[in-house]
């Protein structure tokens, strides 16, 4: 095995056991500051039992990441971009699983929204800027760029409208991936299942891609070690919950890595967990304004299938089977793409 083998391993090895052993003292730290979460009343009410654990345990998780990220001398074009929005929307999260710990409830979604198209219209345009993307890259098809520009009436001034459209998509991406993760979170495990499954499949990429980015696989193999040392602890019945500060920070992450890989049209396959479960979200609030009626027991989509009958595990196993087969399409369809 050569030198790049191991220190992926090296990585996710050592980011394992970071959050298992530091998780307990934070679980005590957690409980010592009453980040008890607040299950609501309309939810499951099986859920009820669930009251009082502790959540934020997202902000261990990216302050693993990030140092270890340090230690391990990840940092460069390819993982700036990632990780900066790990920081930056893990703080938003951090602040929401705050107050909702402490008045029952978080930050509006509106206001959360904002903050997330702030962060990644920043992002975005600096991923722009930095790879030159004037478009994206289709499975099957190949790059699709639109190198025209735009003239700007009454100016002398223009920009290319490939850069405008891969920056409203690369928005689109980061927006609705970290909500996407974030509305998944709602069982023991089961965000932090598929977010793995996810983030091995973009470790692949990044060192198949053309030309291989070896520090941003390094980052995704320590993004895996680390939620792997999480699950430790949060797989039912669960000690301690992620919280927005886990959920929305590693969306939003896991879209910038595909950004950067250049596989951006491939994350619905391999986030199709997270897509399904936006997409149920989206289909039941808007059924029940235009029709008055619900077209899933309860969104999100796990929540139809617990109160169909289905245990909590059984609904998490099967989910992460279905986000392992998933990430290995999204893997496929790369590798099938890749110019001969």
């Amino acid at each position: 095995m050569n030198d790049h083998g191991l220190v992926f391993i090296q990585g996710l090895l050592l980011a394992f056991a970071c959050v298992v052993i530091l998780m307990p003292p934070y679980i005590r730290l957690l409980h010592w500051l009453g980040m008890g979460k607040k299950i609501r009343e309309e939810g499951p009410g099986s859920h009820l039992v669930k009251q009082g654990t502790p959540t934020m345990g997202g902000v261990l998780l990216v302050a693993v990441i990030l140092a270890l990220s340090y230690v391990f001398d990840a940092m460069d074009a390819s993982t700036y971009s990632p990780l900066v929005v790990l920081a930056l929307v893990g703080a938003l999260g951090a602040a929401d699983d705050f107050l909702n710990a402490r008045t029952g409830f978080g930050i509006r979604g509106r206001q959360k929204i904002v903050w997330q198209t702030v962060v990644a219209i920043g992002v975005a345009i600096y991923v722009q800027n930095h790879f030159g993307f004037n478009g994206v890259r289709v499975p099957f098809i190949g790059d699709v760029e639109f190198t025209s520009v735009f003239q700007i009436p009454f100016t002398d001034r223009g920009f290319e409208v490939g850069a405008l459209f891969f920056i409203v998509v690369a928005v689109i991406a980061i927006v609705g991936a970290s909500n996407g993760v974030n509305l998944t979170d709602g069982l023991d495990g089961l965000a932090g299942g598929t977010l793995a499954f996810a983030f091995i499949s973009y470790l692949m990429i990044a060192l198949l891609n053309s030309p291989a980015q070896p520090n941003l696989a390094l980052v995704c193999a320590i993004v895996v070690g680390a939620i792997l040392g999480f699950l430790w602890f949060n797989v039912h019945p669960a000690q301690v919950f992620m919280g927005d500060s886990g959920a929305l920070s590693l969306g939003g992450m896991l879209a910038v890595v595909a950004l950067i890989t250049g596989q951006i049209m491939i994350l619905p396959f391999i986030g199709l967990i997270f897509v399904l479960e936006t997409a149920s979200d989206i289909i039941q609030v808007g059924s029940f304004k235009l029709r008055h009626k619900r077209v899933f027991r309860m969104a999100p989509l796990h929540h139809h299938f617990e109160l169909g009958g289905w245990d909590e595990e059984k609904v998490t196993m099967r989910f992460w089977i279905v986000g392992a087969l998933a990430a290995l399409l999204g893997v496929t369809l790369f590798v099938s793409s890749i110019p001969k």
